[in-house]
């Protein structure tokens, strides 16, 4: 049976949440994380932080300071998401140069590309480490902390794409009564309710935190609208003072018809004079996209002694979706018509396309033992552990029927596609296990220097039939994943790095409109060097800088339109960052300058070309400040820009790049024994087009970016 949550069962959860005794003390509890001080000498960082928070778990298997890891890494505290009413995943993304939109529709998943290279959406995404499907909305109402590892993560995570992986990690009970309910409302009525409780039962041993909330969604995209409903639980129990346990669980149901993209006009030419405003999916028989996704997590962690700690942790996750959409592909009112490509006059193909019944059920395991030891003066963190994922994904032949023309500047009505068309059986159709074991040793040879050396073994056992009529095909194989590090602490403040790491991702799957649909083209071995420098500059700024190389295989659709891997992409950048908070004034900035090529296809026509969506410089610029004279009041803004980006592997199109300002305000006050903070915010301050999201994907589209749109909130703390 299909769970659907309703506003009346969230208030029946605040209610029982609210009629939990509390209790403020709390026994003294084992650490729930990995050993959290390495033996290298941290960096002291003066002053507060603005936007990051001061330490991450994905860039190893220690939760070390930021500025101690030897890899590009952002964390977002929930703090921070509050205080610039960051929702989604594509709130927290604005503040990273490094980070793009790959296929991130409205109303559809939220999908991320990080260095140029488009996160995967079975192994990109995780939870508390584990990785879950990424083909949703993933909730933040429960995640304490967003973190980014940029770059090659083969010994953090095994399969993942080049770019890095995003970590969601969850929050726990607190020891002290939280009760905290924020309601925003944004243009068109969209209305965003959330309620955060936390606190210990009367046996302090036992704690808890819910967080539940619920949307009434009415996109900027005229007819985009939907809703959603999420609920979850956190719960630990510190079973004796070394031995603690923890669960959560969570459900998120969400339905919104999506927003599709603009194609070329007749191939060639970029559409004009479009409104981001405009649903090309507008059809009375338009249904929105269903889908639920749930997790049950659970961990372990017994503390051996004051040095050595063991932890075991699993998760297991939900997704179903009902995919429906009128699905705007190529033009056949003009000519020979053009696939893809929109006709001259704005005329665009309209396909019925359905999957319904599509589901994933990820399953992660993994143990660790992580302690401190001495060989003589060299001092070690030492980390073993081994994991376990296996992934299963189920759907059934999909419906992609024409069903008439519509136009980009005036919309038609169009009949759906005839005979009352449905997906085939649904059925498991891929399934792959991964097992791994894993070492991983920081070195502290002297106060200045550190080695960081871990190697990641991996196997993966996959079997897929991608089409109902094809055999299945079994494929094995393993990998060896280093990465090494060396850190140099030239003073108390700076830390100097150089890295070498080796990847491996599971490879892309053929576009349904090649001539090899929906083929594994399998795992692919990436490599990376990475060159930074972390330190704290002047009065209190925090900077940091790297510069890096990623090698990959190319993959596109070539001349016979075949999907393939054929060649390399090359990605050479520069990151920096720096970030100041004090006396009332808060600022940072993010920059990428990215290089990345095609090369080594023996194909003149895509040699030494631009990769697609890739713009080659990028920034963001942030800033915060409290009005001396008015108690509470806080004033920020936001500018982000982005070069050009090309269209295409030929690069023959080339989208123009854009900037974008945001404005808001915060105001804090007392009312009785409450806390209430009131925000506004402004996105697209100037109302600006602008093409946000160039993909290839499903033909290649174009993406309008927001309008100007406004968001009012309030968050009260009792």
């Amino acid at each position: 049976m299909k769970p659907v949550f309703k506003h009346s069962l969230i208030a029946c959860a605040l209610a029982q949440a609210f009629s939990v005794h509390a209790q403020s003390a709390a026994p003294a509890p084992v650490t729930s994380a990995p050993v959290t001080s390495a033996p290298v000498a941290s960096v002291r960082v003066t002053g507060s932080t603005w936007l990051v928070s001061d330490r991450a778990s994905i860039g190893g298997f220690a939760e070390l300071p930021l500025m101690d890891i030897p890899a590009s890494v952002v964390a977002i505290g929930r703090t921070q998401m509050q205080d610039l009413s960051i929702r989604s995943a594509s709130d927290a993304a604005q503040y990273d140069a490094s980070v793009g939109d790959a296929y991130n529709a409205v109303g559809y998943a939220e999908q991320f590309s990080v260095r140029g290279f488009k996160l995967n959406n079975n192994s990109g995404y995780r939870k508390d480490g584990i990785a879950i499907a990424g083909d949703t909305q993933i909730p933040l109402e429960n995640k304490e902390r967003f973190e980014l590892l940029k770059g090659v993560a083969g010994l953090q995570a095994g399969l993942a794409a080049p770019g890095g992986v995003i970590n969601f990690v969850t929050k726990r009970p607190t020891d002290t009564p939280l009760r905290s309910v924020t309601v925003e409302v944004r243009e068109r009525g969209t209305v965003h309710a959330e309620a955060d409780l936390g606190g210990r039962f009367e046996d302090t041993r036992f704690g808890y935190r819910i967080n539940a909330a619920a949307d009434r969604l009415r996109s900027y995209v005229h007819g985009a609208d939907g809703k959603r409903q999420f609920a979850s639980g956190a719960f630990d129990w510190q079973i004796t003072p070394d031995a603690k346990l923890e669960l959560d669980l969570d459900f998120q149901h969400k339905e919104q018809i999506t927003a599709p993209g603009y194609q070329l006009v007749r191939g060639v030419d970029i559409p004009v004079n479009v409104s981001p405003k405009t649903l090309l999916n507008a059809q009375p028989w338009t249904k929105p996209v269903d889908t639920d996704s749930a997790n049950l997590g659970l961990r372990f962690a017994y503390r051996v002694n004051a040095d050595w700690n063991a932890t075991v942790s699993a998760n297991k996750h939900w997704f179903k979706r009902d995919d429906y959409t009128a699905f705007p592909y190529g033009c056949s009112n003009e000519g020979d018509g053009y696939y893809p490509g929109y006709c001259a006059n704005g005329d665009y193909d309209v396909y019925d396309y359905q999957s319904v019944g599509e589901r994933k059920t990820p399953f992660g395991l993994q143990a660790q033992l992580q302690g401190r030891l001495h060989t003589g003066a060299v001092r070690h963190l030492l980390t073993l552990g081994t994991s376990y994922a296996e992934r299963h994904n189920s759907y059934g032949d999909y419906v992609y029927d024409y069903a008439g023309y519509s136009n980009i500047y005036r919309p038609l009505v169009t009949d759906p596609a005839p005979g009352n068309p449905a997906t085939g059986p649904v059925y498991e159709r891929f399934r792959d296990r991964e097992r791994a074991v894993y070492v991983q040793d920081i070195v502290t040879l002297s106060p200045q220097f550190a080695v960081h050396a871990g190697l990641r073994y991996v196997k993966i056992d996959s079997t897929q039939q991608p089409e109902s009529d094809l055999p299945w095909v079994n494929n094995t194989a393993s990998f060896a994943l280093p990465n090494v590090s060396l850190v140099y602490s030239p003073t108390r403040n700076w830390n100097v790095y150089g890295t070498i790491a080796h990847g491996i991702d599971s490879g892309g799957v053929s576009p349904i409109e090649t001539d090899n649909p929906n083929e594994d083209l399998g795992p692919a071995r990436s490599r990376q060097l990475e060159f930074g420098v972390k330190g704290i500059a002047g009065a209190g700024v925090s900077v940091s800088a790297a510069v890096f190389q990623i090698t990959t295989g190319l993959e596109y659709t070539d001349a016979n339109n075949l999907y393939v891997r054929n060649g390399q992409r090359n990605h050479r950048g520069l990151e920096l960052s720096a970030q100041r908070a004090s006396n009332g004034l808060a600022y940072g900035a993010s920059l990428l300058a990215l290089r990345a090529r095609q090369q080594d296809t023996g194909d003149a026509a895509l040699d030494g070309k631009r990769v697609t969506n890739v713009p080659d410089l990028k920034t963001t610029v942030w800033a915060e400040y409290a009005v001396p004279n008015v108690a509470g009041l806080k004033l920020n803004g936001q500018w982000q820009y982005a070069g050009k980006k090309t269209f295409d592997p030929q690069n023959t199109v080339d989208v123009p790049g854009y900037h974008v300002v945001g404005l808001g305000a915060a105001y804090a006050m007392r009312m009785g024994a409450s806390s209430v903070t009131l925000r506004a915010r402004v996105d697209n301050l100037f109302d600006k087009f602008y093409w946000r999201d160039v993909t290839q994907d499903l033909g290649g589209y174009l993406l309008p970016g927001a309008p100007r749109t406004f968001r009012l909130s309030a968050q009260v703390d009792f």
